[in-house]
């Protein structure tokens, strides 16, 4: 049988024998290995499984929407950007009062704000789409989500490289003078970053987007793993009011095991999602998208309680590698970045003989490790504790 791979070497050079845009040639898609191992903790899925309670609502709910499929879904997917509002204003309530019931008493988001796509993939390439482009840049601060780049590359935009500080740490004066030498059209921010985990401080936030605003740029908080982050760290979403020209976007893939589902979305002003809607194909949200997004987020409390448990075995992880001798970094996300390693891909390699898969970031003598169930965390931690004792 021949494997993807094998398929994708066999046929390079009948691909390179194509008329593809140069910026194409020599180029590989994006993909982190999928092996058949009894634990992947490399690409920060929710390893927890759907509850059955929530699979039952999303069936039921495919169900109705199946007998309809002959018609077009709701263009403008209504029912989901009001849903998805109220999450959010409920997110908002909770970093301000301590719970989601106080929402109602603060300024609240509305349809209007949202806007929706097939995985925060496509909501950013609908933003590059709309403001970026040929003779247009966007600016992003590696290391940080590797799909910046690409999406730079599909909409035919330069991709600017900034820098960050020592221990990946992003301060509001760099971030704005970087933003002032470059003048990009887009500025991108990951909050929690992937791979460190650090989520940025609304300062940071504010300075940059002062600095793009001098230039006219879109600046985009990318939060796709918003829901793992410590108590005490803000939402970008507080800094929406006023603020025309700032997205912060989500994803139903972290925190809502919904990875499977494609569902990502975005808070901005309304003029925002009028500019994206110049860009999106026809009916782009599916019938079945819809009515699987809805029943997931109309049990948001049963799905939150395992972002509970994913964050409480991120935080083991951490105290674990400091008593290994290890360098991890806090974080913010559900997974942990950490470094100590004389040869990172020794141990990648050793984990993996142990039936263990993370990922190795291409970042010398680092890795980084989702936060699984408390046994795939155990069965971790114990491997790299026996390759660290080994290495000694």
């Amino acid at each position: 049988m021949v494997t993807p791979e094998k398929k994708s070497v066999d046929r390079s050079a009948l691909l390179q024998s194509l008329p593809l845009r140069e910026e194409l040639r020599g180029q590989t898609p994006y993909g982190a290995p999928q092996l058949d191992v009894p634990i992947m903790l490399n690409v920060n899925e929710t390893t927890y499984p759907v509850p059955d309670s929530v699979v039952d609502a999303v069936t039921a709910a495919v169900r109705e929407a199946a007998s309809g499929l002959n018609r077009y879904p709701d263009r403008e997917f209504t029912d989901l950007r009001e849903e998805l509002a109220q999450y959010l204003n409920e997110d908002i309530a909770r970093d301000l009062h301590g719970d989601a019931e106080s929402s109602t008493a603060e300024p609240q988001l509305t349809a209007e704000n949202i806007w929706a796509a097939n995985g925060s993939n496509e909501i950013m390439q609908h933003i590059l789409q709309a403001f970026a482009g040929p003779g247009r840049s966007v600016l992003s601060f590696p290391p940080t989500y590797s799909m910046y780049p690409l999406y730079a590359r599909g909409t035919m935009s330069e991709y600017i490289a900034g820098a960050r500080g020592a221990d990946y740490v992003l301060e509001p004066e760099a971030v704005a003078a970087q933003i002032r030498e470059h003048r990009p059209d887009v500025v991108l921010l990951c909050s929690p970053n992937n791979p460190t985990g650090t989520a940025l401080s609304l300062d940071v936030v504010e300075a940059a987007y002062e600095a793009a605003a001098e230039g006219s740029a879109i600046l985009v908080v990318d939060e796709a793993y918003g829901e793992f982050r410590q108590a005490g760290t803000p939402s970008a979403l507080h800094l929406l009011p006023g603020r025309q020209r700032l997205i912060v976007s989500r994803t139903m893939s972290k925190a809502f095991a919904l990875a499977g589902g494609r569902l990502g979305y975005l808070a901005a002003a309304p003029e925002i999602a009028d500019a994206l809607r110049l860009v999106r194909l026809p009916y782009h949200l599916s019938a079945v998208t819809q009515a699987t997004s809805l029943a997931a987020l109309r049990h948001r409390e049963k799905l939150m309680e395992n972002v509970e448990r994913i964050k409480a075995q991120r935080d083991r992880i951490v105290q674990d590698l400091i008593s290994m001798g290890l360098e991890p970094v806090s974080s913010d996300a559900n997974f942990v970045f950490f470094g100590g390693l004389d040869d990172q891909h020794t141990a990648w390699q050793h984990l993996l003989d142990d039936g263990v898969l993370i990922r190795d970031v291409g970042i010398p003598g680092h890795l980084r490790v989702s936060a699984g169930t408390q046994e795939e965390t155990s069965a971790f931690l114990d491997s790299l504790r026996r390759y660290v004792a080994e290495a000694r």
